[in-house]
Formats: C-alpha cells, structure tokens, sequence
C-alpha cells in the first residue's frame, strides 16, 4: 500500500491484462470490417455501420426492431414450448428425482427462467443463472456452497451486463484453467428502481451460458450481431419508404405566371397563406388570379423487393425458414417442408444447446449440493424428456385418416393386390406408417380372425348340438297321441 492506495494483486492483473486483450483484439478486428479495394474504400463508413458493437446495442435492438425480436424469441420460445420432464430408467413409478424437480419446477417456474437465460444469452456474448441456496448471505456469497443438504430458495437471472467476471482461473493445473472464479453480479435494490447492490459470487453458485462458441468458452457470438447490418439496411428501406410516401403521396404544384402578369405583393402574400392553409388541410381549393399552378409527378417506389433481400439474408444467417421469420408459421401459410425444416431445427437446438448448457449445468449443480436426491443408477444417469414437437392436430390427423381410409379401401376391393404387394408392405411403404403401426395393425388383424374362426367354431358346434326331425324318437310320438 503506497499513498493509502492499495496495490493490486497479482490476480487482478492479470485480469486486467486478459480484459485488455481481448477488448485489443475486438478492436483490430473492428478496424479490418468493411475495408476493401487494399484499405482505400471503407464500406462501413459509406453504409452507416457501426464497428464497434456492446450488449447494449443488442438489446436496444431487441427492444424496438420487430424483425430482431422475432430473430431471438422464436427459437427461444419454440424451445421452451410444452412440458420438460427429468426422468430415470427404474421400475419404480415415480423416483425421487423425479418428483422432486417436478416440485422445484411448479416452485420456482424453472422453464420460464431458462427460457429468460436463453434469450440474454443471445442478446450478449453471455448470461448467468444466480442460484440462490439456503446459505446464501453477503458474507457467503464469494465462498464455495457449503457442504450437505442445501435448499434452493431462489433464482435470477442476469445479463452480461451486470454480470461482470471480476477473477479468472490462472492456474495452468487447476480443472477449471481459464473459466471465471469469481462474478461480480449488479441487482436491482429490492424495493427501488434506480439502485444496484452489488456481489461477489462464487462460480458454484452460477450456471454460466454462452452460445455459438467458438475458441473461447465462456463468450459465445450474439445472434444480432451476425445481422447487425441487415437490421440496420431494414431501418433505412422501411423508415425511408414511409418519408417517401409521406413526402411523394400528396402531389407538389409548380406555378406558372401568366404572360404579362406581374404579381404585386398583396396578390403574392394571399397565395402564400392560401398555399399554407391547403397544406395544413384547411383548405382544399386555391383561387389564383394570372397564376396556372401545375401537379407535379408523384416519387412514389415499392420498397417490398429490397426488404425482402434483406430478410432473406437474415433467414440464411440463422437458420430460421423465412415464412416462420415473418410469422407465417400456421400450417396453411408456411409450406409443410419450411414446417419440419424448423422443428428438426428446434429438436437439434434442444439437444446440442438447450439440454447440455442449460438444463443438465442446473440439475446437475442441485444434485451435488443434494438440493435434489441422487440418481438411482449412477450408470443409466438421467435422462431430459421433452415434449414432442411433430405432434400432429385434430384437422391433419382427420386429413391423413380420410386419405389411408381411400386408399386402404382401394386396396382391399382388389383380389390381386396382396399378392402383388403383402399388407405389411402396403402399410409401411404406400402409407407411410411408422414399423411400430404397421406391427400393431397386424396384430389386430391376426386377433381379429383368431376371434372370427372361434366364433364361426362356437356357431357350428352350436348347430351341431340341436336335435333335427330323423333324431325324434318315435315311441315319444305314439305316447303323446294316446293321450290325446
């Protein structure tokens, strides 16, 4: 300490010097965006990007381009959609693990707060989940969980913005070599809307999520910031249009003087108030005296062909079909191929993202500090169910049963087609149906002539059983006459 200032650790320094180089080495790739032609043109500067971009930018963007938000919700919300279960291969009904993250999830709405932590991490390089354990204090905070049965009372989620990395892991043979130690994390004061606490959080108290990663680990690449340019070409197409329709819709006047009239300045001050009233709509005719006032061409253009390019871009860039970018995403408005183009899409964002960086990071953390039971095999482990995302509706499935009823029936009324094409195959290939359909199919069929022939059997050993006319005995006959 010199001065009564106090000298930084060796830890903060480097810190501070790992801070320094990746802001370096943001800012030379900034500087090499858009130039072209050996550095003599600069694309950026004539086309209004910016080089240099921060969270903040990304979430103004969220906030107030529609085409942004619909970027970053979709696949979010798609996500997320239905219900997300935790289950273990036992034969028992229902496993401790089960029902107990079932009940944290009806506690604490844990679906809604991962899908929160899924949409501010696209929005940042990064965003963290603050789980709030039982022992949690502002002397505890910064220190490791503490041993033995903890309770998870809260959660909170927070952007890279007030989620700062204050110490990193320097140790070469640390397991955690290169990942954050500690957080500094800004929370709203409770009670206030204006002021911050702020804490120093231990990572065993944080589950850490960083999308589109690339060499680093713990800062992924925001989805806006791929389409950066494109938002901004969309603002300039459909802000400029509407000026242009707003400027070129209502026609301008050209006035022409008459030959040999001069215009004196009385005549010349009430066409100027008659022109300001008729252009604030207070007036709708003109009265001109030795004046022919002329409609000037309309500037009206369609804007529609160049939006569409940039849209187009955008679906190429994430992924996203562009009938669901835009919101077409009903059966009868987006095709049937965009349709399971983008389910296959969200089922591979669920299992490549949203089960190993969110989902299994959360249970994972609850079950080491027995927040919830342990597995009860620890080689089955568990397993992340989510709900099914090619779940047909009431009118397709209608749709489809009338179709495979026609064709069936054409089927059967022919006596050669099975054995052209057996049942099975008919089944499985023409119709389509999964093997697990076709088996049950059969199945009912082969129980249905098995019931069938049993029934004709009973029917006929029934029939066989009834006395007739020739077994009639005769004396039965001559004992009854005499007694008439």
């Amino acid at each position: 300490m010199k001065n009564g200032i106090k000298s930084p650790t060796i830890e903060e320094l480097q810190t501070k010097l790992q801070v320094l180089s990746a802001v370096t080495n943001r800012l030379k790739l900034a500087g090499s965006l858009g130039m072209s032609h050996q550095g003599t043109r600069d694309l950026y500067t004539t086309l209004g990007y910016p080089r240099s971009l921060s969270s903040s930018d990304f979430l103004s963007q969220w906030k107030r381009h529609d085409i942004a938000r619909a970027v970053v919700d979709r696949p979010a919300k798609m996500t997320w959609q239905g219900d997300l279960y935790i289950s273990e291969s036992t034969e028992e009904d229902e496993t401790a693990l089960e029902k107990e993250y079932k009940a944290l999830e009806d506690r604490l709405a844990l679906k809604t707060q991962f899908l929160r932590l899924d949409r501010l991490s696209q929005l940042g390089r990064y965003a963290v989940m603050l789980l709030g354990f039982d022992d949690s204090s502002q002397e505890t905070w910064g220190q490791p969980v503490s041993p033995g049965e903890r309770t998870l009372l809260y959660t909170k989620v927070v952007s890279q913005a007030n989620a700062e990395i204050s110490t990193w892991e320097n140790d070469p043979s640390h397991e955690r070599y290169g990942k954050p130690r500690i957080y500094r994390i800004k929370l709203t004061k409770p009670g206030t809307t204006d002021q911050q606490v702020t804490l120093n959080v231990h990572y065993s108290r944080i589950i850490h999520v960083a999308q589109d990663l690339l060499e680093n680990d713990i800062e992924g690449t925001p989805v806006i910031e791929t389409i950066y340019n494109r938002l901004k070409d969309i603002e300039k197409l459909v802000g400029g249009s509407a000026e242009m329709f707003w400027r070129g819709a209502r026609p301008g006047y050209a006035g022409t003087a008459q030959d040999g009239y001069t215009i004196g300045e009385d005549s010349k001050k009430a066409l100027q108030e008659q022109i300001q009233e008729y252009e604030n709509d207070l007036r709708r005719i003109l009265v001109t005296e030795g004046i022919e006032l002329d409609s000037l061409a309309q500037q009206i253009a369609d804007p529609k062909g160049h939006v569409e390019v940039q849209i187009q871009m955008i679906s190429a860039a994430t992924g996203i079909p562009l009938r669901i970018l835009l919101g077409s995403e009903r059966g009868e408005l987006a095709s049937s191929q965009d349709d399971n183009n983008w389910k296959e899409w969200i089922e591979s964002r669920r299992l490549e993202m949203a089960e190993p960086f969110i989902v299994r990071p959360f249970v994972d953390r609850l079950i080491q500090f027995k927040a919830l039971p342990e597995i009860k095999d620890e080689e089955e482990g568990y397993r992340v169910t989510w709900s099914n995302l090619f779940t047909m509706d009431d009118t397709t499935k209608a749709e489809i049963g009338a179709k495979r009823t026609t064709a069936l029936n054409q089927y059967t009324s022919n006596p050669y087609a099975e054995q052209t094409v057996p049942l099975e195959g008919f089944l499985k290939y023409f119709l389509q149906m999964e093997d697990e359909e076709v088996e049950q199919l059969i199945e009912l069929r082969d129980a249905e002539q098995i019931e069938s022939e049993s029934l004709e059997a009973r029917i006929e050993a029934e029939l066989n059983a009834q006395p007739t006319d020739t077994d009639t005995d005769p004396g039965t006959e001559d004992s009854e006459l005499n007694e008439e």
